[in-house]
């Protein structure tokens, strides 16, 4: 019998790591080709492992919850080909070992070579001012296995993170507290680094005043002496923000009350990524929603006419999401400042127009998948992508580089019968769009024989924006301008 060793695949170029959430094989249990044998987490989607082999899975060589890096080895399979001899069994689970010795020390490599990094480019402030305690050990001892295990129950941190962070005596609690720059809010290394560095200026100042407050009144002949003791005791600029979020958060939070009757429901990883997105998201921008009401009766009267010939003739049905979404893009193309992000005091301009489109999951959850440039597809284009993306969404098929580099985010609120909402920015991005239901309602019209009560197809737009960078009159002409190219819809349009 031959033994096939299972490795963690690649799930896009941005993601190197991912969470195993589930064993659907234990040792034992035959398996057949393309059959899953595990679920696994990313910080962007969930995801099945297939085994590409038939056979009978024999170990296991990671656990549920466990971080594993993309190519390692995690399952081993006894498949029915037969061995050409001893040697090749023993060969074929030999690098099993090697590669979970390389992944152990993997961590303190890594940390290594981030120690370089910072000694080549900031010397100074890793001498003096950083002065993190024991991080130059970190390349010498074999931090892995060591280390105290972290478990956040709303956070993923990476391995790294975890063994910076045990090195440096860091609480879970006091993990949670510190602001993430990476995708959802996630901690990176140089967000602790930083972190790291701020608590040591502050210490180190907190000490240098202690001497000074003691010290006895002392008369100086030479004049350079007391400039040099106010340039010590200045505090550096960066210690007072790092105090302040602690602060904010230690707030108490409101006590649930819960009875002998009520249910109490865990919220699983998905709810939780988004639970923190949104709380991320009202903390990161001023939220600002504009609203405006469209007559899109052409509209609707052309789509009635012609999703009966294009869903014969493409297989597929033409919803109104697709004609929102190429709305959108017009408009984006004529107000390009809706389609930025933000990086501290700097506004970056997207070169591309990826159009981020929420969905609705089985499970009551939210993903939000990306058409990549948008700006670049036709109508038929963007309907052919929108019902892929939400078809391979609703069964659990996305990729990890489906829903990431969104620039501008489209969520249909009317689908669930409501008129209008107040959607919250989808960050790094700075506006959302909310499309209501679309409602026969009297209106008038204008007419060559004068103003007219007439039955219309109407509907809400609501944008919400970052009003850090969006002013009101931006965000307004800008949902403006995408209800008038509703409205002017050409109802002799072809597709």
């Amino acid at each position: 019998m031959a033994k096939y060793q299972l490795l963690l695949p690649k799930m896009g170029e941005s993601v190197a790591e991912a969470t195993i959430i589930k064993w659907t094989k234990n040792p034992g249990d035959h398996i057949d080709a393309d059959e899953a044998v595990m679920e696994i987490a990313t910080d962007k989607v969930d995801s099945d492992v297939p085994s590409p082999v038939a056979g009978k899975l024999i170990e296991q060589l990671y656990k549920e919850n466990d971080v594993v890096q993309v190519g390692s080895v995690i399952a081993i399979i006894e498949t029915n080909e037969p061995a050409s001899n001893e040697t090749e069994k023993t060969t074929a689970v030999q690098p099993v070992e090697e590669q979970k010795a390389t992944e152990e020390a993997a961590p303190a490599q890594t940390a290594s070579h981030i120690t370089e990094t910072v000694q080549n480019e900031q010397p100074a402030v890793l001498a003096e001012s950083l002065a993190i305690p024991g991080l130059d050990q970190l390349e010498k001892k074999n931090i892995a296995t060591d280390a105290p295990s972290f478990k956040s129950e709303g956070r993923f941190y990476s391995p790294l993170v975890k063994n910076i962070a045990s090195q440096e005596g860091i609480s879970t609690d006091e993990l949670d507290k510190i602001p993430g720059s990476g995708s959802d809010g996630r901690l990176t290394k140089d967000d602790l680094l930083n972190y790291l560095q701020h608590k040591q200026k502050s210490s180190a100042t907190q000490k240098a005043e202690e001497p000074l407050k003691q010290q006895a009144p002392v008369t100086f002949s030479a004049p350079v002496a007391p400039p040099v003791v106010a340039n010590t005791y200045t505090p550096p600029p960066v210690a007072t923000p790092v105090a302040e979020p602690a602060k904010t958060e230690e707030a108490p939070k409101p006590v649930a009350s819960v009875s002998g009757a009520d249910e109490v429901i865990e919220m699983d990883r998905m709810r939780r990524l988004i639970a923190d997105h949104m709380v991320m998201s009202k903390h990161t921008s001023p939220h600002v929603t504009s609203f405006v009401e469209a007559d899109v009766t052409n509209l609707v009267l052309w789509r009635d006419k012609v999703k009966s010939s294009f869903e014969k003739r493409e297989g597929e049905k033409i919803t109104f999401t697709p004609i929102f979404i190429e709305a959108v893009v017009k408009a984006i193309k004529d107000f390009p400042m809706i389609n930025i992000t933000v990086n501290g005091t700097q506004i970056i301009k997207k070169a591309a127009i990826n159009i981020s489109m929420a969905t609705a999951l089985p499970s009551g959850n939210l993903i939000v998948p990306v058409i990549k440039k948008a700006d670049e597809l036709n109508l038929l284009g963007i309907t052919k992508a929108v019902n892929d993306l939400a078809n391979r969404a609703r069964i659990g098929k996305l990729q990890p580089d489906d829903v990431k580099d969104g620039t501008f985010t489209i969520t249909n609120v009317g689908s669930f019968g409501n008129v209008m909402g107040t959607p919250i920015i989808n960050q790094p991005q700075v506006a959302i769009l909310a499309v209501g239901a679309i409602r026969k309602k009297p209106a008038v019209i204008e007419t060559k024989e004068g103003d007219m009560i007439a039955i219309r197809h109407m509907m809400f737009l609501s944008l919400s924006y970052d009003h850090r960078v969006v002013d009101g009159a931006l965000g307004g002409s800008f949902v403006r301008r995408v209800a008038d190219y509703l409205e002017q819809w050409d109802p002799n349009r072809t597709i």
